[in-house]
Order: structure tokens, then sequence, then C-alpha cells
């Protein structure tokens, strides 16, 4: 079995590609564009790896998607641009890797004998949630941001190939995923990398907004469970069951890291900072088959460690993004 991943030196679909050539006798091929998070660091250690190819190059490039997916069964698509703070600085990106370049992908599978594409799109598409209840699959989407809008469009794209053309396409909704390899411009690796570095944490409003939160290796489990058994044209949530408010979040990092609440920096909301996700499992838990298995105490103890262990990957990142000077990892 032969998959085409496309996105694969990003955060989670580096972990994807170790999860699969540890856990399957899967050949992968990855494409990515190496834009400013695809990190081919993040899969230094299987370079050579027998059933690995690396392919430099772009899901917007249709010439070169054309003539890959004609080496490959299945496709599973991470590339993608996600930073919500970046599409509300310039949404274009956005616009061209998220929509056009999906849509260059889909194209290229109706013209192929694959089996299944299995898309990975976001809960931030249903927009936001109050203080009770979870999203199911079903609901209208609702998104509130650039980055979320993309996202959405990216889905009902994926959707009306389906039912246009039969194609065998599913989608993957995951919550806010955090573990190894994770850029350090989001949330968690921001406050670890900061805290490790001796630095201020900053917090946007109050901290009240909550999240679901999900292990990078658990997100990769319930990916790979939608490949090998999940349904063509049908849509699976992929929840951590961790809701947290960030400023929770901070505090349990904080105490990970021996550190007190001086550290929190209070900064500006930012605009259309939705309140809540949280995500109903219920569908992918009775079929295909797939629930959560590390909890958040547990999982966040395990990043703490790995960006202990890890200041050659990330320094150089978080040196980067201070330069750039764009002020939202300050």
């Amino acid at each position: 079995m032969r998959i085409l991943i496309t996105g694969g030196c990003g955060f989670i679909g580096s972990n994807f590609i170790h999860y699969i050539l540890k856990n399957t006798d899967y050949e992968v091929i990855n494409l990515d564009g190496l834009t400013y998070s695809g990190n081919p660091d993040n899969l230094k250690d299987i370079e050579g790896n027998e059933r690995y190819r690396f392919i430099h190059g772009r899901i917007e490039d249709r010439k070169l998607v054309y003539e890959l997916i004609q080496d490959a069964e299945y496709l599973v698509n991470f590339a993608a641009e996600s930073h919500v703070d970046r599409s509300i600085l310039d949404s274009r990106p956005f616009i061209i890797t998220n929509i056009e370049g999906t849509q260059v992908l889909l194209e290229a599978c109706r013209h192929s004998d694959i089996k299944k594409f299995v898309h990975i799109s976001t809960d931030e598409v249903y927009g936001e949630l109050g203080e009770t209840g979870k999203f199911v699959e079903h609901l209208p989407l609702l998104p509130n941001s650039p980055y979320s809008a993309s996202k959405a469009s990216a889905d009902l794209i994926i959707r009306a190939y389906h039912e246009t053309y039969g194609l065998p396409a599913a989608t993957a909704r995951p919550s806010n995923n955090y573990g190894y390899y994770q850029y350090p411009e989001k949330f968690i690796p921001l406050i670890i990398t900061n805290l490790l570095e001796d630095k201020h944490v900053p917090v946007y409003g109050e901290g009240k907004n909550i999240r679901d939160w999900i292990f990078v290796e658990d997100c990769c489990a319930g990916i790979a469970t939608i490949l090998n058994r999940g349904k063509t044209g049908e849509v699976y949530n992929v929840g951590g069951e961790s809701e947290k408010r960030n400023i929770d979040i901070v505090r349990m990092l904080l105490g990970l890291l021996g550190r007190d609440e001086s550290y929190i920096k209070f900064v500006k909301d930012r605009p259309g900072h939705d309140y809540r996700y949280a995500l109903d499992n219920t569908k992918i838990r009775k079929e295909p088959g797939w629930s959560p298995k590390i909890d958040l105490e547990t999982g966040l103890a395990k990043t703490v460690e790995w960006y202990k262990n890890n200041p050659s990957w990330w320094k150089p990142l978080k040196e980067k993004l201070m330069r750039e000077s764009r002020g939202f990892w300050s």
C-alpha cells in the first residue's frame, strides 16, 4: 500500500508519517512545499528509510501532483496554511493553499485510480460554541476567521466532488493538536519555549477561551482509522475530549516547568476570537471505531519533556520568528 501524503513536513503531517512507518508496512511519498512551517528536520531520522520518499513541491503544481498521484493508492492531505493570526494579517496564502491547492488534489484524484482521499480539516470550521453543547458533523459551517473560512471552503468542495463525481473522499476534523514538532508560534509550544527561555507568556484577553485538546499521536491514530476503515463521503470529528480554558493550560505548563503566575502577560484579544470549541466523538467511536487514549496531563508532560530535550530543533525557529517581528509570538 502506497500513500501520498501532502504537507508531511508540517506538525501533524510529520507525526503521521512517523506513525505510519512505525505501525504499518505502508510506503509513503511525502510532497511538501517547505514553506515557513514545513521543516525537513521533523523527518530527519527517517531519511534513509526505504519505505519513505520526499518530493519538494507545492500542491498547487498541477503537473507534479498529477504525476505523483499515479504512483499512489491513497492520499492524505495535511498541506495547509493554518495559523489564525497570520490569516488575519494576510489571507491570500490561505486562499491559494487551502482552497486552490485542495481543488488541484481533487482533480488529480478524479483522473486517477485513487482508492481514498482523506482530507484533514479543523474544528474551527464550525464557528464557536457557547457554554454548553458540542459540535456534531452535520452542523452548518460558520467560520469566523480567514483561516477557518478557507478550510470550510475546502470541506465543501470535497463534499461536492464526492456527490458530483463519486470521488472516494472522507474528511477528518480534529480538535486543537499539541505535541512534538509543533511550530513555536502556536499556543502550547510558544508557552513552553518562552518559559524555557525565562520569558513572559502572552495570553489573549483574560484567557477564558476554551479549546478541546488532543495529543498529536492520538490524532494520528484517528486519521489512520479513517484511512483504513472510514466511509467515503463522510466527515469525522477527531476530538481529544479534553476541554480547558487557555489560562488553565498556561497554569498547567507553569506547574510542569516550575514557574509562577508572574510570567503571565495578558495581551489585547485578537479580532473574531472564537470563545469555545468542543467536538462530539460519537460517530467515530461507533464506526470506524476510535477514541483518544492519552489524557491531557500526560500529553502535556510528554510535550514539555520533548521541548526540553530538543532545543536544537526549536531555538532556530524561534529566532526566525523574532526576526520577522510581527508581534504575535512575543
